[in-house]
């Protein structure tokens, strides 16, 4: 068992030693005999140990290569199906312009059909903008046909009155 240093003339306990320091060594080669004594080992190449012989680490051509790509390619989104959303929803914002938005709201129903008749030929993707261009497309003509219906029958009845 060891006991603390004896404190100095003032009371106060030295610090400890610093642990000795080593000198640095570099670390030997897989094989020394195989250079010789009087020639270094070549430098490896990376960090690390160097590769076990017979691992290639996957390059193509080895048995321990991936078999393929790990996720299949993404399909290509049809345009029209883009179309159909956008054209759509601007005729949302369309509806507050004297009806306009009913007509775009049919133009984007129109492509949204277009384009999910490309989708089924071709297999691109995006049949689901499509789907959600149709559906936004018919519901803004819908209300463009009512709100137009609602306007003209308002006239309609202020034109009856007479004096």
């Amino acid at each position: 068992m060891t006991y603390p240093p004896p404190p100095g003339p003032d009371g106060i306990y030295p610090p400890p030693p610093d642990p000795p320091i080593q000198a640095y060594q570099p670390p030997l080669p897989a094989n020394p005999q195989q250079y010789g004594y009087d020639h270094p080992a070549p430098p490896v190449q990376g960090y690390g140990f160097p590769p076990a012989p017979g691992y290639d680490y996957g390059n193509p051509g080895s048995p321990y290569a991936h078999p393929g790509h790990p996720y299949p390619q993404a399909r290509p989104t049809e345009g029209l199906a883009i179309a159909s959303l956008v054209v759509s929803c601007a005729g949302v914002a369309g509806l507050c312009l004297w009806g306009i938005g009913g007509l775009l709201g049919i133009v984007g129903a129109i492509l949204g059909h277009v384009a999910r008749r490309r989708i089924r030929a071709t297999g691109a993707g995006g049949a689901g903008l499509a789907l959600a261009g149709i559906i936004v497309g018919w519901v803004v003509a819908g209300l463009a046909a009512v709100l137009v219906a609602i306007f003209v029958s308002v006239l309609v009845a202020d034109s009856g009155s007479t004096y």
